[in-house]
């Protein structure tokens, strides 16, 4: 395990890292060329830590040992000696291209630069330093102490020494490590996609509105959020971002095509929890609809959605972007769904997710429904994702 850590960027998910660091022994450093962001996170640290000491989490020496292990650092320079540097900045690869060539003229050779991109090109963050081949991708997913997963994504030019560096560091850390290929999402932003783009979908279509379409997931599919829910507290902006990145990437495949609804609401402001207002209104005194209660019509939306997700994941196996067991993992410990899509395919028939995609496409005519080849070739030779 790498000892000395510098993390780059103060905010909530950068603060999150250092403190999953921190808990593990790690001497860290957490930077941030804004001295009041430093100020902020360490009194949201101090705030944190308390709370799990309040709750019997964890012991008074121990808030303070993890204290200890983290120094705040507004001096680039000041990270020259790191094992292992994780950038946790804005997503914007202009920007996090630039700070990489500005810590290869500090680090030693060895350093790992690592980026915490949750969709941006990781060969093209790579190629912005001389000695590309040692820059990862180390994906956490917020809030970074809370959530098991982490993706692992290395890019073409990675060595195989600083993978595996990187891996048995995050391993070290008590993380649930998911190795993926670069490409557009990775794994959960990529496979997740239908979750919420299916919901709005079948919004779009007047079949069922918010209530009773995130009842439906929950009920019948025992999410433990809706995806009108989870939308409003990711924040419409965030999510519409990251569907809008990967549609461009994926050269505009309609599998990925971002929502008319998501758009208005986003630019009018309705951004979910965090203003106010989004797929559901969370001003005081403000109506709340009940869902329907026809266990048809909510059969009928799981089934859709969850179709749907079974395709993603089967055609992220297809393509080579994890595999099986990372998938169904990634998909559980990153964004707590109830169990893996692969072995939910297994469980309710691959066969029957072919006809329930191919019904689909024979009403819609659109290639956003195409079945995934693995699906049908796994038919063909009579297999299933997982051997009992």
């Amino acid at each position: 395990m790498l000892k000395n850590i510098a993390v780059i960027g103060a905010g909530t998910m950068g603060s999150g890292i250092a403190q999953v660091a921190a808990t593990a022994g790690c001497s860290v450093q957490l930077f941030d060329a804004f001295p009041e962001a430093l100020t902020k996170a360490q009194n949201s640290l101090e705030i944190t830590l308390s709370k799990l000491v309040e709750k019997g989490k964890i012991s008074e020496d121990e808030k303070n040992r993890i204290l200890g292990n983290i120094r705040f650092e507004n001096e680039l320079k000041s990270l020259s000696n790191a094992e292992l540097i994780i950038e946790a900045i804005i997503e914007n690869l202009e920007i996090k291209r630039k700070l990489f060539v500005d810590l290869e003229q500090i680090v030693s050779p060895a350093c790992i630069l690592a980026s915490n991109t949750s969709s941006l090109s990781m060969a093209s963050i790579a190629a912005s330093v001389k000695s590309s081949n040692r820059v990862v991708g180390i994906h956490f997913f917020n809030p970074a102490p809370l959530m098991q997963l982490v993706e692992v994504i290395p890019a073409v030019q990675t060595s195989s020494n600083a993978l595996n560096q990187a891996v048995e560091t995050i391993a070290a850390w008590k993380k649930v490590v998911a190795v993926a290929k670069d490409t557009p999402g990775f794994i959960v932003n990529r496979v997740a996609r239908p979750f919420y783009s299916e919901a709005i979908r079948i919004y779009e279509e007047g079949i069922a509105d918010f209530v009773t379409i995130d009842s439906a997931m929950k009920t019948i599919g025992g999410f433990k959020m809706g995806p009108f829910e989870l939308m409003d507290f990711i924040g419409n902006d965030v999510n519409y971002a990251v569907t809008e990145s990967v549609f461009t990437a994926f050269y505009f495949d309609p599998r990925y095509k971002p929502s008319f609804t998501q758009k208005r609401l986003t630019e009018a402001g309705f951004l979910g929890r965090k203003s106010g207002r989004g797929y559901y209104d969370y001003r005081e005194n403000s109506e709340k609809n009940s869902p329907a209660e026809d266990q048809i019509l909510l059969q009928y939306i799981f089934e859709r959605i969850l179709v749907m997700l079974i395709n993603e994941a089967a055609d992220a196996c297809h393509l080579g972007v994890a595999s099986a067991a990372d998938i169904d993992q990634a998909m559980q410990k990153g964004v707590n769904y109830p169990k893996g899509l692969l072995k939910w395919a297994d469980e309710i028939g691959i066969e029957n997710c072919v006809q329930r995609m191919d019904k689909l496409y024979d009403e819609y005519h659109e290639d956003r429904y195409r079945c995934s080849a693995l699906l049908r070739r796994m038919i063909r030779l009579n297999q299933k994702f997982f051997v009992r």
